[in-house]
C-alpha cells in the first residue's frame, strides 16, 4: 500500500480537518462526531438536508455541505456506515425548525443505522423528518451488499436538486417527494480498470487483470454483472448507457442530465473522452438530448481507476432546479 497518510486509524478524522481548514467560509466540522455542517447553521424557517455513509468517496457526502445542497453530513469510517448517533447530531445540526430530510444510500448499514437514529429522534420528540433512499445501480437487483440496488451516482443528483428545492423554501413534504422523483427517474452503471485498497485493509479489495475491466462496480468493490476485456472507450461508453437506457425506458426526444463519474483514479482527460462517446451515443444513436452534465469525481471509491454513468430524465423544473446557485467544496456555480 502506498498513500499519503499517518496512522490508518486517523484518515477520516485528519481528512475532516484539513477539509474545515481548507473552506472556513463555507463549513463548521465537529471531530468528535465526524459530522460536517454548514457554517453558521441552517437558515430558520428553511427544510434541512442532511446525508451521510462511508469515508472514501469525497468529495460525497462531506464535500457537498453549504448553500443550495446539504445542511450537514456524517462521516463514517471508510466504507463503513455512520453510527446512529453521527445521523441523530447530523440531524440536529441541519434543523432549522421546518424539518429535516435525510438521503441515505440503499446499502444495510446505512439504513439500520438511521433507522435506529430515527427511533432515537422519535424519542425526543422530533417528528419532522423525511427519508430518501436512492437505489439507482442497474448493475444488479440484489447483492450480498444491499436489499435491492444501490444507490450510487442519483445521490448527487438527490443532494444538489432537493437542496435547491429547500433553498427556495419548499416545505419539508415537497422537499422529501422531489428526491423519491429525482431517484425514481435516475440510472446508474460503473466500470472499474483496477481494485482499491482500504487504508486498514492495506490490500487491493479485488484483483483485476491488466487487459481486464468489470462491468457493473459497486462502489465499495462489489461485484459487477461480468469481466470483460479491456475494450476501446466507445465500446466501454456503449456498454454502460445499454442497460441505463433500457431501464429508464428513454425514447427519442427526450432530455437528460448527465453525470461522467469517475471512481477516484482516472485522469480527466479520459473522463472527458468517455463524455464525448455517452453524448455522441445518446444523440446520435437514442435521440436523446444532454440538456445538462457533469464530469469529474464526484462519489469516487478511493483510488479505483474507472467511472460511472449516471443518466436522470430532465425537464424544465429539473433544469431550473440544477442551475439554482450552489456553493460548496465539492460543486460551486452561481453563489
Amino acid at each position: 500500500m502506498k498513500k499519503l497518510l499517518n496512522d490508518p486509524g486517523r484518515v477520516v478524522v485528519e481528512s475532516l480537518a484539513g477539509l474545515a481548514a481548507a473552506h472556513p467560509d463555507l463549513l463548521e466540522v465537529d471531530l468528535g462526531q465526524r459530522v460536517v455542517r454548514r457554517r453558521g447553521g441552517t437558515r430558520p424557517g428553511k427544510v434541512g438536508v442532511v446525508s451521510g455513509g462511508g469515508s472514501g468517496h469525497e468529495p460525497l457526502h462531506a464535500g457537498y455541505v453549504g448553500v443550495g445542497m446539504l445542511d450537514a453530513a456524517c462521516c463514517g469510517e471508510v466504507f463503513t456506515s455512520p453510527v446512529p448517533d453521527q445521523f441523530v447530531a447530523a440531524h440536529h445540526a441541519a434543523d432549522g425548525g421546518a424539518g429535516v430530510v435525510h438521503v441515505l444510500k440503499n446499502y444495510t448499514g446505512d439504513l439500520l443505522n438511521a433507522e435506529m437514529a430515527h427511533d432515537i429522534l422519535r424519542a425526543q420528540d422530533v417528528d419532522a423528518l423525511e427519508v430518501v433512499v436512492t437505489d439507482d445501480d442497474v448493475a444488479v437487483l440484489d447483492s450480498t451488499f444491499t436489499a435491492g440496488r444501490r444507490g450510487v451516482g442519483a445521490t448527487v443528483l438527490v443532494e444538489k436538486l432537493v437542496g435547491a428545492a429547500a433553498e427556495e423554501g419548499r416545505d419539508l413534504a415537497a422537499c422529501a417527494a422531489l428526491g423519491r422523483e429525482v431517484n425514481a427517474r435516475s440510472r446508474s452503471m460503473g466500470v472499474a480498470l483496477t481494485s482499491c485498497t482500504v487504508p486498514s485493509a492495506g490490500v487491493a479489495t479485488f484483483a483485476l487483470a491488466d487487459d481486464e475491466i468489470e462491468l457493473g462496480i459497486g462502489i465499495h468493490g462489489e461485484p459487477g454483472r461480468r469481466r470483460a476485456p479491456l475494450q476501446p472507450a466507445h465500446d466501454v461508453a456503449a456498454a454502460l448507457l445499454a442497460p441505463v437506457v433500457e431501464d429508464l425506458a428513454l425514447r427519442r426526444g427526450e432530455a437528460v442530465v448527465v453525470l461522467l463519474n469517475g471512481m477516484g483514479g482516472t485522469p480527466l482527460i479520459e473522463l472527458y473522452l468517455m463524455f464525448h462517446e455517452v453524448r455522441s451515443i445518446l444523440h446520435e444513436t437514442r435521440g436523446v438530448t444532454v440538456a445538462r452534465s457533469l464530469v469529474g469525481n464526484y462519489i469516487t471509491s478511493l483510488e479505483m481507476a474507472g467511472c460511472s454513468v449516471t443518466l436522470l430524465r430532465a425537464d424544465d423544473e429539473i433544469v431550473r432546479l440544477w442551475d439554482a446557485p450552489v456553493a460548496t467544496p465539492g460543486l460551486r456555480w452561481g453563489a
